[in-house]
């Protein structure tokens, strides 16, 4: 409703919301907020701003609108270093008396200007005609005694209430303001004559803001064309004239300031009123202080009226009550609905027969008495036709149902901010209405597990909110309830027991004690659930598995434990986009300790930790992999072999560890021993051996089988023959590669037993060996082939003899040096596996 205030919060609340620049004079005035009236305009003017220049306001994106705050600043002229561009411009409450046609001059652009609040005396609207694009202009609460008219044409507001003007300040200038929407009028004597001058002209609000009122000529009031008109009365003012003019003038009317100790008074009550051109059907009284009696005969007066709504704020009234329902004529009326709000009593004792049977009886639709301490109330004990009806804010108990009440049409009932204490109680009153819409939050509510609860099928919303609710609240809850709210209650869980609400589409449960989330397995349809500030930590799987229908959930701000039982509801967010409300700053961590303030969207859970059947699957699926690895080794890289290998080396090495140091020392006796298979043993004994030893002896040859002790296996003997000699000489063909006892003889000579004595081994390569004949597990062949050189034996036959100089010089060696610089090392294996076989590897270290 359009209901004045002060100018300052106007250029706050309206015009502050589209500002993008504020000067530095800007400060509040927050002091003047608690002067009711001051209060009322604001209303008045944010309103009126809202509906008189939204509409004209350039929208442009390129358009910069720039707002001088200077209100309250102790001003006495406008200030002259503000720049040309400003669009709005506060000077409210300032010391200005007096205002010059070069102040507004450079602001081509001012669309708002507020000045109220201020000294003027006079002023001529000519020093605005170059502000051509002025739409809003307030000039309350000064000292205007003379207004030197200009028609401004596209002035949409213009305030000159709360002056000193002997008569209301309009002239034929006023009248060709064609825009003009809002007019706010002052004077202390209103005539028909002035208001005649607008009479063709249409306004959404006229209002009159009178600080004294001397003279008023009857039916002045309905000449004017308005939707609302405002009248804040002064004291002393003939209410009764002014309230039947007003309700011939517009649709809407208000008045504010209704006094009777000064207004009805002096005045007659007129008595036997008939309306033949009544327009009001929304009535509003503000700031009322009547004695029961008059209070009454207004009831009585507007009860015969056009009037529709009625609505009365911030009354007082007190006295002694004689007067009562008896005396009230309830018909022929078209009044719908009587809304009562912040009523003060002076007197302590409350005849509740005479005084709530009075509104109880109304034959209306709606009926409102909230915030005015009611202790109770009584109905007739006849149906009546209430469909609304509004209680909030007072201090009923469950005294209002312990006796019948009969409302069968009855389909809103608001009981917010009240004492009840008994929710079967209220169920046994609603089941004998049709009713719809149950406010009972703010209560002292509850409900025991033994109490049978009774409601219509017709009930569809409820608010239970701040209440004493524990968890068996959800066994007195109607079947055909679709909007709930029981937040802020005592729920700590939902019992598995209640029963099935089929037809709930919105919960509210928030601030509770719920540890988990439910499940909606008694609520399948719900599609809003609001679970915030509860105790959950995470949600039950209950959830996932039956709340497909839910579309909004609010579960933020809960002590949420990061662990995997919460994944699920991580990626709920991820699956369903904006379904999460508050989503994700109201989502943190609470346990773990060390992820404690957490957002949710930042915690990583991997599923691979989280998935038990998941982790067993992959664990096997490796060990699949692992074992189709170690088959695929064992038949493509012989590993048996190698683990064969590994087997005698470490027994070798064992025996080794167990022979005292001075069984190792022995001198070596042979120069060469040599390792062949036994498919070249014809070259090996015709060309080789022959050729190295002459007939003076300098080369001598150890071969196994003329150097075999009878007493030692042959896997000794061989491993004896290597110790005993300098050098090994390995005879290398397609045959030797063929042969077991050679790979092992090489990996022997290729690794850590023989290492030291790469130096002294041998390569001689009897026929070319290709590539793809070597074994996969004969690297150590190719190893060696690669890092040292080797003697090829050459077909020609002219040129062995430097084959054979080469070869004796490479095994000639002074045996008396060697005996003293070496410690022959012997490794021995016992294995019958291996006893046909002709070659042996033996490794000599250097001490």
């Amino acid at each position: 409703m359009n209901i004045p205030h002060t100018c300052c919060s106007a250029g706050r609340s309206s015009w502050g919301l589209r500002t993008h620049l504020y000067y530095s004079c800007e400060e509040t005035c927050d002091k003047i907020l608690g002067n009711t009236m001051q209060f009322l305009r604001n209303i008045y003017i944010f309103c009126n701003i809202l509906i008189s220049i939204e509409c004209w306001v350039p929208k442009l994106a390129e358009e910069r609108e720039l707002t001088a705050n200077c209100s309250n600043m102790s001003l006495r002229k406008v200030p002259p270093d503000l720049t040309p561009a400003t669009t709005t411009l506060d000077l409210s409450y300032n010391l200005i008396f007096q205002l010059h046609s070069s102040d507004f001059h450079s602001f081509s652009k001012l669309q708002v200007l507020i000045l109220c609040h201020n000294r003027i005396q006079q002023l001529d609207i000519k020093i605005f005609e170059l502000n051509m694009e002025l739409r809003y202009l307030d000039l309350s609460y000064n000292r205007l005694k003379i207004v030197t008219w200009y028609s401004l044409a596209g002035l949409k507001h213009l305030d000159l209430s709360f002056n000193d003007f002997d008569t209301l300040p309009i002239c034929e200038e006023t009248g060709n303001m064609s825009h003009l929407e809002t007019l706010g009028l002052s004077g202390a004597e209103i005539q028909r004559s002035d208001l005649q001058k607008i009479a063709h002209l249409h306004f959404s609000t006229v209002f009159l803001g009178l600080r004294t009122l001397s003279r008023y000529e009857e039916g002045s009031l309905p000449i004017l064309n308005t939707t609302k008109l405002h009248i804040v009365l002064p004291r002393d003012a003939n209410f009764w004239v002014l309230l039947c003019d007003g309700i011939k003038t517009s649709k809407i009317l208000e008045i504010t300031n209704i006094d009777g100790k000064s207004q009805f008074v002096n005045y007659e009550t007129p008595q036997n009123l008939t309306f033949k051109n009544a327009k009001t059907s929304t009535l509003l009284f503000n700031k009322v202080d009547l004695l029961w009696e008059d209070l009454l005969f207004i009831f009585q007066f507007v009860w015969h009226t056009s009037v529709e709504y009625f609505q009365i704020q911030n009354m007082t009234f007190g006295s002694k009550v004689y007067l009562d329902h008896n005396s009230f004529d309830y018909s022929n009326t078209v009044m719908k609905a009587v809304k009562l709000e912040h009523i003060h009593f002076r007197i302590f004792y409350i005849p509740q027969d005479k005084i709530y049977l009075l509104f109880t009886k109304m034959n209306i639709e709606n009926l409102t008495i909230s915030d005015a301490q009611m202790p109770h109330m009584l109905f007739p004990n006849y149906p009546k036709s209430f469909r609304y009806l509004n209680f909030a804010n007072n201090i009923l108990t469950d005294d209002l149902f312990k006796k019948p009440i009969q409302l069968p049409y009855l389909k809103t009932l608001i009981l917010k901010g009240n004492k009840l204490e008994t929710l079967s109680l209220v169920s046994c009153f609603a089941n004998n209405t049709s009713l719809m819409h149950l406010d009972l939050s703010q209560n002292l509510l509850q409900h025991k597990n033994d109490e049978d609860c009774m409601w219509p099928e017709t009930l569809a919303t409820m608010n239970l909110s701040s209440n004493s609710f524990s968890n068996s609240v959800f066994r007195c809850l109607p079947r055909s309830i679709q909007i709930l709210d029981l937040s802020n209650n005592k729920i700590q869980f939902i019992p598995k027991e209640i029963i099935h609400l089929k037809s709930l589409r919105e919960l509210n449960i928030a601030f509770n004690s719920l540890t988990d989330l439910p499940g909606c397995s008694h609520f399948t349809r719900l599609s809003i659930l609001n679970i915030e500030m509860n105790l959950i930590l995470s949600p039950s799987p209950d959830f996932f598995q039956s709340c497909h229908e839910v579309k909004t959930l609010n579960a933020g701000r809960n002590p949420f434990r990061c662990t995997c039982e919460l994944r699920d509801f991580i990626g709920l967010e991820k699956r369903s986009q904006g379904m999460l409300v508050g989503w994700s700053d109201s989502y943190t961590c609470e346990y773990p300790s060390n992820l404690k303030g957490t957002l949710l969207k930042d915690v990583y859970l991997p599923e691979l930790s989280c998935n038990t059947a998941l982790l067993i699957v992959t664990i096997m699926v490796i060990m699949l992999v692992l074992g189709m690895a170690v088959t695929f080794c064992c038949l493509h890289f012989d590993l048996p072999w190698y683990l064969r290998m590994l087997c005698q080396w470490t027994q070798t090495w064992h025996r080794v560890r167990k022979m005292r140091r001075e069984q190792l020392k022995r001198n070596v006796q042979f120069h060469a021993f040599i390792s062949y298979s036994e498919h070249d043993s014809p070259w090996v004994k015709n060309e080789l051996i022959p050729s190295l030893e002459k007939e003076d002896g300098s080369v001598l040859i150890c071969l196994l089988e003329r150097n075999t002790d009878p007493g030692k296996s042959i896997a000794e003997n061989i491993i004896s023959c290597i110790e005993k000699s300098y050098k090994s000489i390995f005879v290398l063909s397609p045959n030797f590669v063929q042969s077991e006892w050679c790979h092992y003889e090489l990996y022997f000579a290729h690794h850590s037993l023989f290492h030291d004595n790469s130096d002294r081994v041998i390569l001689i390569l009897l026929e070319p060996i290709p590539l793809y004949c070597i074994p996969a597990r004969f690297h150590e062949l190719s190893a060696l082939m690669e890092k040292k050189a080797y003697m090829e034996w050459p077909k020609d036959r002219r040129k062995c003899g430097l084959f054979w100089a080469n070869l004796r010089a490479a095994i000639n060696v002074n045996f008396s040096d060697i005996r003293q610089r070496c410690e022959l090392q012997t490794f021995t294996e016992a294995n019958e596996e291996f006893g046909g076989s002709v070659v042996s590897l033996v490794r000599t270290d250097c001490l």
